[in-house]
């Protein structure tokens, strides 16, 4: 069974950890579904937030980032709290991929400036929390098109210290804090997926791909 750990990355950042191991040089970039969102009542990533999954089978890399995200990658266009769709965008409310189980809590429409694509991917451990690779760890290269990146600082006391350091990003898409704030829901209803009422995120069905 997963286990969800919540701890302070910075003062309006955090990181999501779920138990697993390892992680593998090739890869990197490959689409992926955090394995939380096969649960029903999982509202989703919070854009403050760094997610790393280790263990993902989904990936070649055995890890799947989720790097300041807002809501699920399988449904873009989120929903409200009793199931009906947020917007006019989507004509459906969220389901789990797999099983397509009905969700049943509310989940934030996907930011545009950072959906899937910029977002949420396999990854892998490229450099320790000092920037270094030369402690017997197993690191990774990125490849072409993607820059090592400092993600996680600090898991806190007793948890696996080996998921520190930095981890391969697309190159372009490191999250400035400055774009962040306090608020769960970090943009708003115009720069959300179909907050002007289209469809620009994907089909109106809802499920992202799913």
């Amino acid at each position: 069974m997963t286990r969800t750990i919540l701890v302070g990355l910075a003062a309006v950042m955090g990181v999501v950890v779920i138990s697993g191991a390892g992680c593998a040089p090739s890869g990197v970039g490959d689409p992926c579904i955090p394995e939380q969102e096969y649960d029903p009542t999982y509202a989703g990533a919070n854009y403050n937030e760094v997610g790393v999954v280790p263990g993902s089978f989904q990936c070649v890399t055995r890890l799947c980032l989720v790097n300041h995200f807002q809501g699920r990658v399988t449904c873009p266009y989120g929903q409200q709290a009793n199931g009906t769709p947020y917007n006019s965008a989507a004509d459906n409310g969220c389901v789990t991929p797999g099983l397509q189980t009905t969700v049943s809590t509310q989940v934030e429409p996907q930011c545009i400036d950072r959906q899937t694509a910029e977002a949420v991917y396999c990854s892998c451990r490229c450099e320790n929390l000092n920037g270094a690779t030369d402690d017997g760890a197993n690191y990774c290269k990125c490849p072409s098109g993607f820059s090592c990146t400092q993600l996680v600082s600090s898991l806190g006391a007793g948890l696996d210290q080996g998921l520190t350091g930095g981890y391969c990003i697309r190159s372009g898409t490191a999250f400035s804090a400055s774009a962040t704030s306090t608020s769960t829901m970090a943009c708003g209803t115009a720069e959300q997926c179909g907050g002007t009422g289209s469809s620009n995120c994907g089909p109106a069905s809802n499920t992202g791909g799913s």
